[in-house]
């Protein structure tokens, strides 16, 4: 049977109670939540069912510049310009733990797919991996020579990919922590990068307007896009391995069909620069936001997969691409047509789920609860170390005063 044919994709939802522009976002695994950091030093978690009302976590003293949920859904990492990273519980007390280590501005968090470790990036020339649970510092990778923007793990944690205004991308073994490979083919500073979900390629965007594909076990160059006329500030690929969104200065959203090498469409939502965009952990949904504070969720449509399904078999590009704004696209204004048709994608092949769904789900949960208990030990200790200090310091007091009175 034929693939239905895809649709263009569609604004859904827009969020607005940020009050500066908003620099991150990111859904959460069954897509009920959606965070995103603003220069408003403001954490928010939307509920993506209607009516509900949204969290505001404050916390962090300075712009917050990265948000990443846990493998879980169970946390929620973040960064900011104060220097911290902070881990919160999502949900209505907004209670967090703080990460101290970096000795400036902090660009990027990435929790690794296990959940046991997280990845940050910061403006001191630094990438630091961290415990999770043990809420520690482990280690730094320090061979970048300028602010490092962004960095990642792989999708099997055995590598880190780091992107830095040296103009470089970096890929790391996380074991022997050493340097595996430099790319240098960006012009710029090199905003943002990240693994593709097959873990054999990574894709970074950069100042000088392009995003560039490589493959990390040959480091050759596999496409390279200009179609943006502004920097490009953020990218996401979709779980398929398919497709390929971007965000950019120019204002625009971008989608790439990877598999074709060529721009598929060019969405028109945010007024002035689109600092950030991010899928959805099934593809059926992505988010962007924006330098005009708002925070605006779309429907892909454009795949034609079942989200309902696991997708566990993704294609890296293949070819070399090199794509110029001359390109046919599909470029039109929020809301979207829905009236063009667009070549039909075939969609991927599922394999079978090796867990009845009950097992994993009640796995899942089961994980997702001793995180939300760790943090909550951790929390209390914090709380408890406090309150020790606090008696301490009567106690110093009572005895201060006790000598004056005796003498």
């Amino acid at each position: 049977m034929a693939a239905p044919f895809p649709e263009d994709p569609s604004l859904e939802r827009h969020f607005k109670g940020h009050r500066d522009a908003v620099t991150c976002v990111d859904f959460s695994l069954n897509t009920k939540q959606l965070a995103s950091g603003s220069m408003d030093s403001c954490l928010m978690v939307w509920h993506m069912k209607p009516q509900s009302r949204a969290y505001r976590f404050s916390g962090h003293k300075d712009a917050v510049t990265c948000v990443n949920f846990s493998p879980s859904g169970h946390l929620l990492a973040s960064g900011s310009r104060d220097k911290t990273v902070r881990i919160w519980i999502p949900n209505v007390k907004g209670e967090s733990t703080v990460f101290r280590a970096h000795t400036a501005t902090v660009r990027s968090v990435h929790f690794c797919s296990d959940g046991q470790s997280i990845v940050t990036a910061s403006d001191d020339k630094t990438v630091k991996v961290w415990s999770t649970h043990r809420q520690k510092f482990l280690f730094s990778l320090s061979q970048h020579i300028n602010w490092v923007r962004c960095a990642k793990f792989s999708p099997d944690g055995r590598l880190i990919v780091s992107a830095s205004d040296d103009k470089t991308v970096k890929l790391w073994d996380k074991t022997s922590r050493e340097c595996v490979h430099s790319y240098c083919e960006h012009g710029s500073f090199v905003t943002y990068v990240d693994f593709h979900p097959s873990g054999t390629c990574i894709a970074a965007a950069g100042m000088d307007n392009t995003v560039k594909v490589w493959d990390v076990r040959t480091h050759r160059l596999l496409q390279h896009y200009q179609l943006h006329s502004a920097a490009v500030n953020a990218l996401s690929f979709h779980p398929s391995g398919n497709y390929l969104v971007t965000a950019s200065s120019d204002s625009t959203l971008k989608i790439l069909d990877l598999m074709e090498g060529r721009l598929l469409y060019t969405l028109h939502g945010h007024q002035g620069q689109a600092t950030t965009v991010a899928f959805s952990r099934t593809g059926e949904y992505f988010a962007s936001g924006g330098s005009d504070e708002q925070v605006m969720v779309w429907k892909s449509n454009f795949d034609v997969i079942d989200y309902g399904e696991v997708i566990k078999v993704q294609r890296p590009p293949t070819m070399l691409a090199s794509s110029s704004g001359n390109l046919p696209e599909v470029d039109f204004p929020v809301p979207p047509g829905r009236g063009r048709s667009q070549e039909p994608v075939q969609s991927q092949p599922q394999e079978p789920i090796s867990m009845p769904q009950t097992l994993t789900s009640t796995l899942e949960h089961i994980v997702g609860q001793l995180d939300v208990l760790t943090q909550t030990v951790s929390i209390l200790e914090q709380r408890l170390t406090m309150t020790e200090d606090k008696l301490k310091q009567c106690l110093e007091n009572q005895q201060l005063i006790m000598q004056r009175t005796t003498s």
